[in-house]
């Protein structure tokens, strides 16, 4: 059977044992350097004491250290990647080439979805490399990656829910060129965030102050079996910056739907042990929620955009039925709560406030300006269900059974898990006759089986000798203690980690000439590249001077299909007089539009003025 691995965000030690607790076959994490997520940055001690829990489980720690580097860091990335394979790190996810060129303990590489691993040409290259995985770009559809799969033979990482990068991965440049801060050092800025008018090339104001590079959030909850049976084995949620709360809802969600996967006789298994019980109904929507899309998945489509807010606007709730004094009704299938977070749509602008009580039908809440009969009604907080979560403290458990047997005149105590290790406790000498076997009997299966806050579910107490002996309470519990700590021990002991046995190839880079967006930014990357056949390359934006009409971001998002402009796809006969801009506070960025290969390009304009026409087009 194949494994297929849900892999989870852990922005520190305490969301990584989260995820592992509710279901995660593997997080991914950041060291203290060098990670695309510098908020959320840990010590080599925290990532080793997260590696001893998760092998516990047979899961498994990923670290990212997948931003560029530059020539005064390499000497400390090579310390910190040892180090990092030292505390026991089953892999390391990187960006930059010039690692290939360290002297690197034997640890598995994964490429970053930052290599930008969009085509089957790029993505042979990294096989070739030796790569044990590749995390492939976020846009591609279900027959791009079946092709891929055709064609490689390294483990395929796919994102299946979270936040969306507009930009091919590892491509944007659009915060480094206008803030200084740059996304490949961890350190972006969230341009696609910001809202922006759209001009077209007469002047014309056609859509005023939206957000139209901020995309839905992904969620392919639906799509699992597929994209598993096109190849996929590794399943991966979005979100380092996420608070435990995220974590437990989402990982619990994706776990359930896995498992009811595996259960429905299909020919995969998860790779790692041990079930969560949970008291709460995960919901994706319940937590940080943009609205959903499947992107590219099946196809391009529009309403990929949330053009309201990059902020989250939760689940939909209902419909406002009545505007009172202080108070709303509202129409709807769903329970309120004190405290609740609602928000609604109000020309174009996402408006929130805060439920202050509920009383029968009346919702009193602290802000009615722009709410009328018939709005649409959001729910970005549940109060009770965060409640619920945070009260949630459940342990991942492993089944076991424990055997009592006479033998040798002593008695041994056997702890077999659900992975059939086993750890035996001996009591020697034999205790004395008990004067009440039947209780006797009764007190051992029922201590023995208390397992607490522990990681193990013990599932049935076998007795099989011929005399009852009577051992007191306190022994029992200790007898119990001892073999569950031998155990987990033995778990993480016989956990075989799998140091890389990759054969790393020199294939020829599949071009010799190399522009700026493969982010070359230290001499071991110069070599890199130069050994495999590039003959001319330019440096990385962020260690050279920005253009005039500086490429920001190749998107495979299209702002011309999301309107119904597109004469390809759409066969649209009204368009917009081009070129078409960008337009924010302080400049003006200009669209261009590869229509043969569907992709759209932002650029710096920066002689244009800023003063545009009217409004032209209400979307």
């Amino acid at each position: 059977m194949n494994a297929i691995e849900l892999l989870a965000p852990a922005k520190n030690l305490q969301s990584g044992i989260v995820a592992i607790n509710y279901g995660a076959d593997a997080v991914y994490i950041g060291a203290d350097r060098f990670g695309a997520r510098a908020a959320a940055a840990n010590s080599v001690a925290d990532i080793e004491t997260l590696v001893q829990y998760a092998h516990k489980y047979k899961a498994k720690v990923f670290v990212t250290l997948n931003t560029i580097l530059y020539d005064h860091e390499l000497e400390e990335a090579e310390k910190l990647i040892h180090q990092i394979y030292h505390a026991g790190a089953d892999a390391l996810i990187i960006q930059d080439m010039g690692i290939l060129r360290m002297k690197l303990p034997p640890i598995p590489l994964h490429a970053s979805t930052q290599t930008n691993n969009y085509d089957p040409e790029r993505i042979r290259f990294f096989d070739e490399l030796g790569f044990e995985r590749i995390v492939l770009a976020r846009e591609l559809s279900l027959n791009e990656i079946r092709n891929i799969r055709s064609q490689t033979k390294t483990a395929l990482e796919f994102f299946v829910h979270g936040s969306l990068c507009v930009s091919l991965s590892g491509q944007c440049y659009f915060s480094q060129a206008v803030t200084g801060r740059s996304a490949n050092r961890g350190m972006c800025a969230q341009m696609c965030g910001h809202p922006y008018n759209l001009i077209d090339g007469e002047g014309n104001k056609i859509i005023l102050n939206s957000h139209l590079l901020s995309l839905k959030d992904l969620n392919l909850s639906n799509h699992l079996k597929e994209l598993i049976d096109a190849g996929i084995t590794n399943l991966k949620i979005e979100g380092r910056l996420k608070e435990g709360n995220y974590v437990k809802n989402v990982v619990s969600y994706y776990r359930r739907k896995l498992d009811e996967i595996f259960a429905s006789g299909s020919d995969y298994k998860k790779p790692s042990s041990g079930k969560t019980q949970i008291s709460f109904e995960p919901d994706p929507e319940k937590s940080f929620s943009r609205g959903g899309t499947n992107y590219f998945l099946s196809g391009r489509k529009k309403n990929l955009i949330n053009k309201y807010s990059p902020k989250s606007m939760g689940k939909k709730l209902g419909i406002v039925d009545q505007v009172g004094s202080d108070f709303i009704t509202v129409t709807t299938n769903e329970i309120l709560h004190n405290g609740d977070g609602l928000c609604f749509i109000f020309k174009d602008d996402l408006i929130g406030f805060r439920v202050e009580k509920v009383l029968d039908k009346k919702i009193v809440v602290n802000e009615l300006s722009h709410l009328s009969h018939g709005t649409e009604l959001y729910r970005n907080y549940d109060h009770e269900f965060n409640k619920i979560l945070e009260a949630d403290n459940s342990i991942r458990k492993v089944s076991a059974t424990i055997n009592v047997t006479e033998q040798d005149k002593q008695l041994e105590f056997k702890l077999c898990d659900e992975d059939h290790l086993n750890t035996v406790h001996i009591v020697n000498p034999l205790p004395e006759i008990a004067k009440d076997p039947e209780q006797a009997a009764k007190n051992l299966v029922i201590q023995l089986a208390k397992a607490g806050s522990s990681m193990f579910d013990i599932k049935e107490v076998l007795i099989d000798y011929e005399t009852d002996y009577f051992i007191r309470i306190s022994e029992l519990n200790e007898i119990r203690r001892t073999l569950f700590e031998k155990h987990e021990k033995l778990r993480i002991l016989t956990f075989a980690r799998n140091n890389s046995k990759a054969e790393r190839k020199s294939p020829k880079f599949s071009h010799t000439k190399v522009g700026f967006s493969e982010n070359i930014s230290n001499q071991k990357a110069i070599l890199f590249y130069k050994e495999h056949g590039v003959e001319n390359l330019e440096e990385a934006l962020e260690i050279s001077t920005v253009k005039e009409d500086q490429l920001l971001m190749t998107t495979r998002y299209c702002i011309k299909h999301e309107l119904g402009f597109c004469e390809k796809l759409q066969l649209a006969k009204k368009t917009l007089p081009e070129p078409l801009y960008l337009e924010d506070q302080n400049r003006k960025y200009l669209l261009t539009f590869d229509c043969k290969h569907c992709l759209m390009q932002v650029r710096l304009n920066k002689n244009i003025s800023l003063e545009g026409k009217s409004e032209k087009y209400k979307w």
